[in-house]
């Protein structure tokens, strides 16, 4: 097999592991067999580019994720280039061949009644000190669309409740300013409340998010108390602030936000980096349409 050449100089040249040469082998051998199947007079040598074309239709006829495809390519590709260059082959088929856009994998994000049955029962919360700040966490994260590290660097000075909003240092180092609303502010001023019998003893007085110990919250703690409230209420694997981050988003375009102005609030850079979550909220349409349709 031509192709053992390549792998040969994988394995003693390039110094790859058993388990890449194995991946590499097998994919060659995938395409081999192929172009095999087409016609048996075909070689490594005299295939041309529409071979390797066929090959990419063939693998996403089969379902095969465009990410797999890529793989295989980025195999064959490399493996063509060996060929040329050691005299092997006279021509490379797949070196102007386009791989297939990967698929975007839509955000994940906490259906609203799930949500609501989370920050609405009392059960949810215990009426600890880490009950109450904990039930404010949940619900900034929900009600604002922070991200993680936005929220742990939240300072007191940095809170705003006369004007009910939350100035965040974001990506970059660049400053937002964030709007909440009525709920979130009873939920501020409980905490606060809470937070004043560790004022004395904080390790950092301008830290707004506290622990037991009057430490700033660490990121991995909201972390773990993020996925284990969210178990409460839904089986999904994926729960963490980010995902409290997509529902935020989310919920906003499902009430008919415009998608700039959540681009201000998220802080993205990009319009395009918000348009994901359009893709989020036509599944759920669609979901309502099938559901509701006689016809569908």
């Amino acid at each position: 097999m031509l192709f053992e050449a390549f792998l040969d100089y994988l394995r003693f040249e390039r110094n790859v592991s058993e388990r890449t040469l194995e991946e590499y082998r097998d994919d060659l051998k995938a395409f081999e067999s192929f172009f095999q199947s087409l016609d048996s007079s075909l070689t490594w040598q005299n295939i041309d580019a529409d071979v390797p074309r066929e090959w990419v239709v063939s693998m996403m006829d089969k379902g095969n994720k465009a990410s797999s495809v890529q793989r295989r390519l980025s195999a064959l590709r490399s493996c063509y280039r060996f060929l040329l260059k050691r005299g092997l082959v006279e021509k490379n088929p797949v070196r102007s061949l386009a791989s297939p856009k990967k698929e975007r994998v839509l955000p994940a994000f906490i259906r609203e009644e799930d949500m609501d049955r989370l920050l609405d029962r009392n059960e949810m919360f215990d009426n600890t000190f880490r009950g109450k700040r904990d039930h404010l966490v949940m619900a900034m994260f929900y009600e604002t669309g922070l991200r993680l590290s936005e929220l742990v660097g939240l300072n007191m000075e940095d809170v705003n409740l006369s004007a009910q909003t939350l100035k965040v240092l974001g990506k970059g180092n660049k400053q937002r300013i964030v709007p909440f609303g009525a709920e979130l502010l009873h939920l501020i001023n409980i905490y606060i409340g809470e937070r004043a019998s560790l004022e004395e003893c904080a390790e950092d007085k301008r830290a707004f998010f506290l622990n037991e110990k009057g430490k700033r919250l660490p990121a991995y703690s909201i972390r773990y108390m993020v996925k284990s409230k969210l178990g409460l209420v839904t089986e999904q694997r994926k729960r963490s602030p980010h995902v409290l981050r997509h529902t935020f988003a989310t919920s906003m375009l499902n009430h008919e936000a415009d998608l700039e102005s959540v681009k201000e609030l998220l802080g993205h850079e990009r319009l395009s980096t918000t348009e994901i979550y359009t893709h989020t909220t036509f599944e759920e349409l669609k979901k309502v349409y099938n559901e509701a349709h006689p016809r569908a």
